[in-house]
């Protein structure tokens, strides 16, 4: 990993980074113990690189890529989604996003797509903020998310008629949104993360939005 805002701690207690293959791992086998539509799970025998060369297995997900959406309409509004979450099991508040199908061109293309299907809305402005790991430990994809600019709606969402995708549309103002971080109304990881990416890419949509009048 070569970074020069990376500082390396002391070589005697943790290596240097010219010797610093002990720390990785090779792949000897994967094998596919379960197809579960969305995800693959992989047992992978590995072995390290490091001196003693020890080997151990490790479980992992094969997923697609992934995409979030921060969609603002005229009114300086996170047009999000609620839904309900069944590893939690409870409702939560998010972002509009989902996986990048086979038939997307890319990730824009499934952001779109995405965004009109749970929200009904689509964007005069459209531009990628980043692009992280969701759990890296675990997980071989990527999650990229797309700040929409001008977003209106068009018309009313779609779900994909099995009756299990249910949705709907919330509002938040811009000003509030760190607020419900904070109090832990949106805890979706990958929501927040995407947050981080807008404060950090476009401050002066944070700074700049309207503060919500008290009714």
């Amino acid at each position: 990993m070569k970074n020069d805002l990376l500082a390396l701690s002391d070589p005697k207690l943790s290596g240097t980074e010219e010797s610093s293959h002990w720390l990785e791992w090779q792949t000897v086998s994967r094998d596919k113990l379960a197809d579960c539509k969305i995800f693959s799970v992989n047992k992978v025998l590995s072995r390290s690189k490091s001196d003693n060369k020890s080997t151990g297995n490790f479980f992992t997900l094969d997923c697609g890529p992934w995409v979030n959406i921060i969609a603002i309409n005229d009114k300086s509004q996170l047009v999000m989604v609620e839904q309900y979450r069944h590893g939690i099991e409870e409702l939560t508040l998010e972002l509009p996003g989902g996986s990048v199908d086979d038939t997307d061109i890319d990730p824009h293309e499934a952001a779109r797509r995405e965004l009109i299907e749970e929200t009904g809305y689509v964007a005069n402005s459209w531009s990628m903020l980043g692009k992280n790991h969701p759990n890296p430990a675990l997980q071989n994809n990527l999650c990229y998310t797309y700040l929409a600019e001008g977003a209106y709606q068009v018309e009313q969402p779609k779900f994909d008629g099995t009756g299990t995708e249910r949705t709907r549309t919330r509002f938040v103002d811009l000003s509030d949104i760190g607020a419900l971080v904070l109090d832990g109304t949106v805890s979706h990881a990958l929501v927040i993360t995407a947050l981080h990416f807008l404060t950090l890419r476009r401050p002066d949509l944070i700074s700049n939005a309207p503060q919500a009048v008290a009714k």
